[in-house]
C-alpha cells in the first residue's frame, strides 16, 4: 500500500543525514587526510556490508539472483553508487558544498530530459522553460563571465555527480517497478560498488593507520579533534547505508519525481550545516542563481503528463 506521507517523511529523514555527511566527509579529507577514493571505498565497503548482512539475516531469498540481475545490478552499483560517491566526495574538497550540491542537484533536469528524449514520453512546454531557467542559474553559479570562476575539477565533478544520481534513481525506480524489493537492490548495488573500489584500490595497500589518527573538526570547530575512524564511522553509517536506503523505500510510495524535488531540500540544510561549521558562505548573486536553478529544476519534473507517469508506474503501485 502506498503511503505518501511516510514517503515524504523518509526522503526527509535520509537528507538530513546526508546534510551533515556532506561536512563531515569534507573533513575526513582535509583534515584527516584520507583521499577521496579510500573514502568512497571506506564509505561504500562499510556500507556493503551491513545492508548484505542485515537483508542476509532478515530477507536471505530475496538475495537470489540470476545473471542478467546480476549485470544490471553491477552496472547499478559501479554508475549509480560507488562512482556518485566519488565524484561527490571530490566535488565538495574543491568547491564550497552549497555549490557542488545545487550542480549535483541538476540530477531531475536530467531526468525529465531522459523521459523526453530516451523514454519518449509526452511532457509539458515548461520543460523548457525550466531548462532556459537552470542554465541562466548555472551561469550566475558557476561566474561564467569571470576569468577564473569555480575550480574545474570541482565544477566537472559536481556534473559528473549529478549524471551518477540519475543514473541511481532511473535505475532503482525500473528494478523497484518489477521486484519492489528496495533492499535486495541496495545491498547488491553495494557491494558490486565495493567489489569495483577494491579492484580499483586494493585493500592491502589501504592507510589503516590513519584512520588512529586525531583531525581538527576545522572551520569554528578547529579547536576541536576527534579520531579518524569515528568520522569515518558516520559517513559509513548515517552517511551512505541508512539515507540510501530511506531514499529508495521513498520510492516505494511516492513517484521518482517527488522524491528527487523532495530530495533538493538536502541542498539548503547541507548549506546550513557547512555555514554553522564551516563557516562557508554563498555569494548573493549565487544565491539568485541557485533559485533560479532549483525553480527549473521543479518546473522541468513537473512537466511530465499524468498519462506518462502512469504508463511508467507498475500497476501494484497506482498513483494516489
Amino acid at each position: 500500500m502506498r503511503r505518501p506521507g511516510l514517503g515524504y517523511a523518509l526522503v526527509l529523514l535520509a537528507v538530513s543525514l546526508l546534510a551533515v555527511n556532506a561536512t563531515v566527509a569534507k573533513v575526513v579529507v582535509e583534515s584527516g587526510g584520507l583521499s577521496a577514493l579510500r573514502l568512497s571505498q571506506l564509505r561504500l565497503t562499510g556500507a556493503a556490508l551491513l545492508l548484505f548482512t542485515g537483508v542476509a539475516l532478515a530477507r536471505p531469498t530475496s538475495l537470489r539472483i540470476g545473471w542478467r540481475d546480476a549485470i544490471f545490478l553491477a552496472i547499478f552499483g559501479v554508475c549509480g553508487i560507488a562512482l556518485s560517491t566519488f565524484l561527490y566526495i571530490v566535488a565538495i574538497t574543491h568547491v564550497d558544498i552549497g555549490i557542488a550540491l545545487l550542480i549535483a542537484n541538476l540530477a531531475p533536469l536530467l531526468i525529465a530530459l531522459w523521459a523526453r528524449f530516451v523514454a519518449h514520453e509526452p511532457v509539458r512546454r515548461r520543460l523548457w522553460a525550466g531548462l532556459g531557467l537552470s542554465l541562466v542559474g548555472l551561469t550566475l553559479v558557476v561566474e561564467l563571465w569571470s576569468g577564473t570562476g569555480l575550480d574545474g575539477v570541482g565544477l566537472a565533478a559536481s556534473l559528473g555527480t549529478a549524471v551518477a544520481y540519475a543514473v541511481f534513481i532511473l535505475m532503482s525506480d525500473h528494478r523497484l517497478r518489477k521486484t519492489e524489493d528496495a533492499s535486495s537492490l541496495l545491498a547488491w548495488g553495494f557491494v558490486f560498488a565495493a567489489a569495483f573500489w577494491a579492484v580499483v584500490q586494493p585493500w592491502w595497500s589501504f592507510p589503516f593507520d590513519m584512520l588512529t589518527r586525531n583531525a581538527s573538526l576545522l572551520g569554528r570547530l578547529e579547536d576541536f579533534s576527534v579520531p579518524v575512524w569515528l568520522l569515518a564511522l558516520y559517513v559509513i553509517v548515517p552517511g551512505a547505508a541508512v539515507p540510501l536506503s530511506l531514499l529508495v523505500s521513498a520510492l516505494r510510495h511516492m513517484r521518482p519525481t517527488h522524491v528527487v524535488i523532495v530530495a533538493m531540500s538536502e541542498l539548503v540544510l547541507a548549506g546550513i550545516v557547512a555555514y554553522v561549521w564551516l563557516g562557508e558562505e554563498i555569494g548573493r548573486l549565487q544565491i539568485a542563481g541557485g533559485l533560479l536553478v532549483l525553480t527549473g529544476i521543479v518546473l522541468a519534473q513537473t512537466a511530465r503528463t499524468d498519462e506518462a507517469l502512469r504508463g511508467s508506474t507498475h500497476p501494484s503501485r497506482k498513483l494516489e
